[in-house]
């Protein structure tokens, strides 16, 4: 009863259902506590119907607040269509009204004076016609406004008497609208007419939402009073209860008083018979008899727990003496059991660790066979290359060779026609220039791709060397040139595979001493790490029906004691677990037979020897970034771990 008012107090729906919620839980503690009431019978039949009435009335009175939410709900929508409606007939009345009103003063001033009949009368029906449409529109204001007003009504009476007001207005508003005589203004005006007046009274209209809101609360105010009611009277049957209750428990607590008395009575002249009784069975049979049995019983406890499992154990009588010596025997019988158990475990258990042992150097050694046997593929494949590269290398010097001497016999050519003087018309000579230049322009592209791919072969035969003397490297061509090859070799792998390089590489880095043949395979490496990277992520995306664009930036920037390289790609990445292993030596994540697990080891011994340090920072699933930080002053120690780590330096 104190909760249900809540309800009628509810702002919006939502702190209606708060309220509906809290009284649903304490219906069911309700209900839970009447029958506890009911255990007396018919007598306590008014709780149980009060209590009923009570929950319907809260039932109702939700369903009453529930509807009028319903219908705030529909009046919002009705109050939303009249102010649309209103602005509509403003649209369409304002100009109709002023065109009216024109005509009629324009007719007037034409008219002049003396009038004849005929005109004057004429002139009438203009103004005519234009009282009409101005009481039209006043009539149609007051019907909006007399509708607006109607949901902030308090009570019947003067809903009804807004409801007389609006009735005659709309009649009003039928008047004037049949009056017209402008057949195409009524056929526009008279749909929204009919919809304003069925709007207010109408079925569903304002008046019927705001009788039917009137009369929810009138009901809500009705459900309150009577839930007061039912709650007091249902207060007053339940202290009735109570009072009963006391009596009767009075009652039973001056019996059970009685009933301790005597009881403790008995209680004292029994105790003493049990004490006397007790003394002599000890003295008679526990002190001789039972002790000794325990005595013996318990030596035995104790030679068993230090580790004396073999004697048995003596059973002798049929008393609990006895059951506990049996009990200690199957204890006994078992624990030898679980000894010898514990025994051929502990051997399976060391079994089964030298097996898993074995199996571990069996698996060592089986990935050990396969990097020797990956190893020697990439000794062949390299002295393979070595092959290639020598063969490359002679047609490209023919082809460098026979470019400049072509280019020396163009300039010769030029020279000769020059000398000509005019036995070449002007048409002729340009032509003769633009095929010069073409061809000599055409010429230095190619002995620039010469000279690029003979740099290629290059730096492929310095690979096969293990010189690692340092020398002035323009870092950056560097780069570019082994990010290219990289990018080849895994075009050449797989035709499939495809990568968006992006380099930002930093104009003022210049040249740096280092052992180019050393730097260049940790760039061949870092890229060709990414390459594997976004293909396997390429192909795991296009798998699940998604695109991804694979992407790497070479970033390389000169800061004022170190050169850092960068590069990173939006491959698989890695997780913290893997990223702090992937320098270790023979760590690899791709199978066996596409990786050692060298390359990066290496390239961390490389980029040490030159007193730098290489890093990674990953994100599984996203990116992995690997930054090379190289001295620019490289110092005597660094010189000398370059020359101490030659040999491995040629593995890399």
């Amino acid at each position: 009863m104190a909760a249900a008012p809540r309800l009628t107090a509810a702002a919006n729906r939502e702190e209606f259902g708060v309220v509906a919620a809290e009284l649903e839980r304490e219906e069911v503690v309700f209900q839970g506590r009447l029958p506890e009431l009911m255990r007396q019978g018919e007598q306590h039949e008014g709780v149980r119907a009060r209590a009923d009435a009570l929950i319907a009335n809260v039932e109702a009175l939700e369903g009453s607040v529930a509807q009028g939410f319903d219908l705030a709900d529909r009046g919002a929508g009705v109050r939303a269509e009249l102010n649309d409606l209103q602005a509509r007939l403003t649209d369409v009345l304002v100009p109709i009204i002023d065109d009216q009103l024109f005509y009629a003063v324009t007719g007037y001033r034409t008219l002049g004076a003396p009038a004849r009949p005929r005109e004057a009368r004429f002139v009438e029906e203009e103004f005519g016609l234009y009282r009409r449409l101005a009481g039209l529109r006043t009539e149609s204001n007051v019907a909006a406004q007399l509708l607006t007003n109607i949901f902030n009504l308090p009570d019947r009476a003067l809903l009804e008497a807004m409801r007389d007001r609006f009735q005659a207005s709309a009649g009003s508003m039928e008047r004037h609208l049949s009056a017209l005589g402008d057949l195409e203004a009524r056929q526009r005006l008279a749909p929204m007419v009919a919809r304003l007046a069925e709007l207010g009274i109408g079925g569903g209209g304002g008046f019927e939402l705001r009788l039917a809101e009137l009369e929810g609360v009138e009901r809500q105010e009705r459900l309150l009073a009577e839930n007061r009611a039912l709650a007091n009277d249902l207060a007053l049957e339940v202290e009735g209860l109570v009072s009963e209750a006391r009596e009767s428990a009075g009652a039973a607590t001056q019996a059970s008083a009685d009933a301790i008395l005597t009881g403790q009575n008995l209680l004292l002249a029994l105790n003493g018979i049990s004490i006397v009784g007790a003394i002599l069975i000890a003295w008679l049979f526990v002190g001789r008899v039972l002790l000794r049995r325990l005595d013996r019983l318990s030596e035995r406890m104790r030679a068993m727990a230090g580790g004396d499992l073999e004697a048995t154990v003596d059973i002798s009588g049929r008393d609990e003496v006895a059951d506990m010596a049996a009990a200690l025997e199957v204890f006994r019988r078992h624990a030898l059991e679980v000894q010898r158990l514990n025994l051929v475990e502990r051997l399976a258990e060391e079994l089964r660790e030298k097996n898993d042992t074995l199996e571990q150097t069996l698996e060592e050694l089986s990935r050990a066979q396969d990097q020797i046997v990956m190893r020697e593929k990439l000794a062949a494949l390299g002295e393979l290359t070595a092959g290639v590269a020598h063969e490359i290398k002679n047609p490209l010097n023919f082809v460098k060779n026979f470019s400049e001497a072509s280019e020396e016999l163009l300039e010769e050519l030029v020279e000769t026609l020059e000398e000509a003087g005019d036995a070449l018309t002007e048409d002729q000579r340009e032509l003769v220039g633009e095929l010069g230049e073409d061809l000599t322009e055409n010429l230095k592209l190619i002995r620039g791709h010469g000279d690029r791919a003979d740099r290629i072969v290059r730096d492929m035969l310095r690979m096969q060397r293990t010189d690692t003397q340092r020398q002035p490297t323009d870092i950056n061509e560097l780069i570019d040139d082994h990010v290219r090859l990289a990018f080849h070799s895994a075009r050449a792998n797989d035709s499939d595979f495809r990568l968006d390089i992006q380099q930002d590489l930093d104009p003022g880095m210049g040249n740096l001493e280092v052992a180019s043949q050393d730097l260049g395979r940790v760039i061949l490496n870092l890229v060709g790490n990414a390459c594997y990277a976004t293909h396997e992520r390429r192909l795991a995306e296009e798998a699940e029906g998604r695109s991804f664009e694979p992407t790497l930036n070479i970033v390389s920037r000169r800061l004022d004691d170190r050169v850092e390289i960068r590069v990173r790609d939006n491959g698989t990445g890695m997780p913290k677990e893997v990223a702090d292993k992937i320098f270790n030596p023979f760590f690899t994540t791709k199978p066996t037979d596409q990786g050692t697990g060298l390359g990066l080891s290496l390239s961390n011994d490389v980029v040490r020897e030159h007193g730098g340090s290489i890093r990674v920072e990953s994100e599984q699933g996203s990116f992995t970034e690997m930054i090379v930080e190289i001295p620019t002053e490289t110092t005597p120690a660094a010189l000398e771990d370059g020359l101490s780590s030659e040999a491995s330096g040629g593995q890399a």
